[in-house]
């Protein structure tokens, strides 16, 4: 029976040393091993051999790229405001040794330098330039701070502004001073609109101007040409057609009532020519039946020793009274 205990006690101990003999290193990690306490060698991922008792692994190392978020810091920009910077950092771990001795607590270490370097940033602008300014920002920070830590192997991978909060009375200033600069170029647009709309409709009044004379003169030409073909082609048929004084005079006869036609006719006035025309037309209907021609009547003298005007208006005479009868 003591010899079962004292097997099981051995084969409890061999599985003891064999546990602490060899350890398994998982992917994207990191293993620190020292002997009789001090640095011996870093393990890679995979399976390795320690020696029990005297090399001692250290808590492995993770080297992925981490992230980390900072509580927001009270930083004074130059203009003497106090601003709260909310700030993220992304960094790798890339020399585990260094990492374990270099510096007690990186996460700390890097936290308060990214404090001062964004101190020393911001206190070199305006509130305005920070606000607007952050990836030149994120740049100084990423720069100095993978300055600083490579000798601590941590590569800075990324530091990102996440928020930059202004006081509440600055904040207020700001939404004023926004608002008022969008209501002036709301007035602005408004103004230039006004001003387009009235220079297009000035320029299509005027092309509308300018079309509108240009058809009335066309128009104009074009009714002038018409009216001078067409005397022209009465003209040219007039004399083609070689009309005698007696069609003359029948045709002046019928166009004696167009001219009397109207509202504003109140006196009819025969033209001189008429008593011409009637003796014209005579002259024809005599000729027609066969009858002897009375002679045209003479033309009037001439008042006063002018010469009497051949187209010039003239009243008819006035007939003779009728004698009264003799008594019986």
């Amino acid at each position: 029976m003591a010899g079962l205990i004292v097997l099981a006690v051995i084969a409890l101990f061999i599985l003891f040393v064999a546990a602490k003999t060899i350890r398994i290193i998982p992917q994207a990690r990191a293993g620190v091993v020292e002997r009789l306490g001090r640095y011996s060698r870093t393990l890679n991922p995979g399976l390795t051999i320690v020696v029990p008792f005297i090399d001692k692994v250290k808590p492995l190392i993770d080297l992925r790229e981490q992230v980390i978020t900072f509580a927001p810091q009270p930083v004074i920009t130059e203009d003497n405001l106090v601003v709260q910077i909310d700030t993220v950092l992304y960094f790798t771990i890339t020399d585990p040794k260094s990492v374990t001795y270099e510096v007690a607590n990186p996460l700390q270490a890097i936290e308060q330098l990214t404090v001062t370097t964004l101190r020393n940033v911001i206190g070199g602008m305006t509130l305005e330039d920070a606000l607007t300014s952050r990836d030149n920002i994120n740049s100084q920070l990423r720069v100095v701070l993978d300055e600083a830590t490579g000798r601590w192997g941590i590569r800075i991978a990324r530091v990102e502004l996440k928020s930059i909060d202004p006081p509440g009375s600055i904040q207020e200033a700001m939404e004023k001073q926004m608002r008022a600069e969008r209501d002036r170029r709301a007035t602005i647009l408004q103004a230039e609109g006004v001003k387009q709309s009235q220079i297009l409709t000035a320029q299509g009044d005027q092309q509308s101007a300018v079309l509108r004379a240009q058809g009335e003169r066309e128009a104009a030409i074009l009714r002038a040409e018409g009216e001078a073909r067409a005397i022209q082609t009465v003209f040219t048929a007039i004399h083609e057609g070689r009309p005698d004084r007696e069609l003359l005079s029948y045709q002046y006869l019928q166009m004696l009532p167009k001219l009397a036609d109207g509202q504003a006719s109140k006196v009819f006035v025969i033209p001189s020519e008429f008593t011409q025309a009637l003796g014209g037309l005579g002259s024809a209907i005599g000729s027609a039946i066969g009858g002897p021609v009375p002679p045209a009547p003479p033309a009037p003298p001439a008042d006063n020793g002018r010469a009497a005007e051949p187209d010039g208006p003239r009243a008819l005479p006035e007939p003779p009274k009728p004698t009264d009868p003799p008594a019986a």
